[in-house]
C-alpha cells in the first residue's frame, strides 16, 4: 500500500497530462465505455488503455469489463484527496494573507505628527 503522499503525487502526476485530464473530465459526468472515451480524443483505442492504466494505477478510475466492452468510471476518493490537499494550502495562505493584512492595516495608520518638511520660510 502506497503512503498518501505517494498516492497524492501519482494523482498529480497522472492529471498533469491533458489527455488525461479530458478522460476525467468525461467521466465526471458518468461512466463510458474505451471506445466512447477514445471518440473526442482521436487517439487509438490502445493509447485510450495507456491513459487508463495510468489513472487506474493511481486510484482516479475503474472499469469493469462485461463481454467485450469495458466501462470506466471515476473514483472520486481520490479527486477528495487532492481537493483537501489544495484546500489545505488555500487555507495557509489565506492565514498568511489576513496576518499581513492586519499587520499593514497596523502600519498603515495615519500619522498624527506629519513629517517635518525642510523649506525656505
Amino acid at each position: 500500500m502506497l503512503s498518501p503522499s505517494a498516492t497524492l503525487d501519482l494523482t498529480f502526476d497522472a492529471l498533469g497530462d491533458p489527455t488525461r485530464r479530458k478522460i476525467v473530465e468525461r467521466l465526471s459526468r458518468g461512466p463510458a465505455t474505451v471506445s466512447e472515451l477514445a471518440t473526442p480524443l482521436e487517439i487509438t483505442l490502445a493509447g485510450v488503455m495507456q491513459h487508463l492504466k495510468v489513472l487506474e494505477t493511481c486510484g482516479l478510475t475503474r472499469s469493469e469489463k462485461v463481454g467485450r466492452v469495458r466501462t470506466c468510471m471515476l473514483e472520486a476518493k481520490m479527486l477528495r484527496a487532492a481537493e483537501d490537499w489544495f484546500r489545505s494550502r488555500r487555507e495557509t495562505w489565506e492565514r498568511n494573507f489576513d496576518r499581513l493584512a492586519d499587520y499593514l492595516g497596523e502600519n498603515d495608520a495615519p500619522n498624527d505628527n506629519p513629517p517635518e518638511t525642510k523649506g525656505g520660510d
